[in-house]
């Protein structure tokens, strides 16, 4: 039994409870503010430096006219980590090494697709990452177009030895790369054969989009291939008129084992506190189809520029900007997994992990993943950016390799560019130096690097 005495001291007054209540009220937290006067000038000489010459350009159109594709597991994409790195050491970058990761290692081999019926012709198409063979013939059978997952399901009856073609119209990259991802599982357990999707873009000029898909574990694994938009209509087309349309889908497509492959890390060495980083970062391989000019050199390119021209400037900030360029973002993040393990106990002197990779066209700002006053201090440094027009902080994660290390706690922030054209282009053979304009090439550079700057030279680190 609690004393009178006790009681009293366990449960206060309700005039103590009320003024508890005005008192323990949490405060907001305080909001750092950052002398923006000392970065101005800085700032501004990075943005001139980026902006007043095509090098980030030309450096791009080398990368890809030299190499081309570059896959994961093939010699074109190990030649081009040797050049890099080579030429790193050449521009003044410090520690300037790589670091070894095993990566998968699929081969689309020959590969093609026709209609037989009610017309014959050739369909444009690229089989899907990670997607098996057909059998040596190949597989001849009717289609069966549907616009989404449900109403496969409705029409599953009708599915069972058919290449089923998920006709699903573009709303989101997010939503819509899901026919991608899942589509093969799906139309398996339904008894298709093979399935196909409608390339996953807004906009097409006949051309197929390639990217990653998965296999549920126990449902049988079928052929899976991209095929383009016009086609796609008008398979659907024949389908409502009630036409039967015959397909033959031919793929030898195989995964072999795992290969060697690297990550590139080069630095700016901190001046006062070496062992605390700020990565700025893009992936260097890309899809077997093109070499990848937006998806990724340019993101490449705009984060070896942010040291490059730290470097020809003579800028040596409090902490360490570090470069890295993945390997093996398209088909299993295998650099960004290995890069988190490696430096684990790193991590908790990342202040933040910058990313491009969505394509270097007229930046806007970044998105970021952190607190509160971590949001303030990156906006204040945005502001540094106001006469690109490239200001704006958004929510959000980064790209999928820093978001690799967001687990660990770091800050993740990716380079936001009008990007509505991103997905013309995006896995595709059009993929080329051409799509990427100098000018804003120069100002993802720029932007990349008044911000790692910015952050790796505050007085205080990155609040998490």
């Amino acid at each position: 039994m609690i004393s009178s005495l006790l009681l009293g001291l366990l449960v206060p007054s309700v005039s103590a409870l009320a003024q508890d209540d005005v008192t323990s009220q949490p405060t907001p937290a305080k909001r750092t503010v950052i002398d923006l006067s000392n970065y101005q000038s800085i700032a501004a000489k990075l943005i001139q430096a980026a902006t007043t010459t095509d090098f980030a350009h030309q450096r791009l159109a080398e990368l890809c006219d030299t190499f081309g594709p570059r896959f994961s597991g093939t010699t074109n994409l190990e030649a081009a980590i040797d050049w890099v790195l080579t030429r790193m050491k050449a521009d003044g970058l410090e520690n300037v090494h790589g670091e070894d990761v095993m990566v998968p290692h699929w081969v689309r081999g020959e590969e093609s697709a026709e209609i037989l019926e009610p017309t014959r012709s050739t369909l444009p198409m690229l089989g899907l990452g990670g997607s098996v063979a057909t059998p040596k013939e190949g597989i001849t059978a009717p289609a069966l177009v549907v616009r989404s997952f449900d109403e496969l399901q409705k029409r599953a009856t009708e599915a069972r030895g058919k290449i089923v073609l998920f006709n699903a119209p573009f709303v989101s990259y997010g939503q819509s790369v899901a026919y991608r991802a899942r589509g093969a599982s799906q139309a398996a357990k339904a008894g298709a054969v093979a399935s196909l999707i409608r390339s996953v873009t807004p906009f097409g000029l006949q051309t197929p989009h390639t990217g990653m898909m998965n296999y549920e574990t126990n449902v049988t694994r079928i052929p899976h291939a991209a095929i383009t938009i016009e086609d796609a209509e008008r398979l659907q087309r024949w389908q409502e008129r009630g036409q039967k349309v015959v397909l033959r889908l031919n793929m030898s497509a195989q995964s072999l084992p795992d290969a060697p492959s690297r990550n590139v890390v080069a630095e700016i060495v901190g001046r006062e506190k070496p062992d605390e980083i700020v990565v700025v970062s893009g992936h260097l391989d890309s899809w077997d189809i093109s070499p990848g000019a937006i998806d990724d050199v340019g993101g490449v390119v705009s984060a070896w520029e942010a040291a490059r021209l730290m470097h020809i400037l003579g800028l040596r900030p409090r902490r360490t900007v570090r470069v890295v360029l993945w390997t093996n973002e398209e088909n299993g993040l295998r650099g960004a997994r290995s890069y988190a393990e490696r430096h684990r106990q790193e991590l908790a002197k990342h202040l933040l992990a910058i990313e491009s990779d969505r394509g270097t066209f007229h930046p806007t700002g970044f998105s970021f993943q952190g607190n509160d006053r971590a949001n303030a201090i990156v906006g204040q440094l945005a502001s540094l950016l106001d006469g690109m027009h490239a200001d704006k902080i958004v929510p959000g994660g980064g790209g999928a390799d820093v978001e690799q290390l967001a687990p660990a706690g770091v800050p993740v922030m990716e380079l936001t560019v009008e990007d509505a054209n991103y997905f013309w282009f995006h896995h595709t053979t059009a993929d080329t130096p051409d799509k990427v304009n100098p000018k804003d090439l120069g100002q993802c550079a720029a932007a990349m690097a008044v911000m790692a700057y910015g952050i790796a030279d505050l007085p205080e680190i990155l609040p998490r």
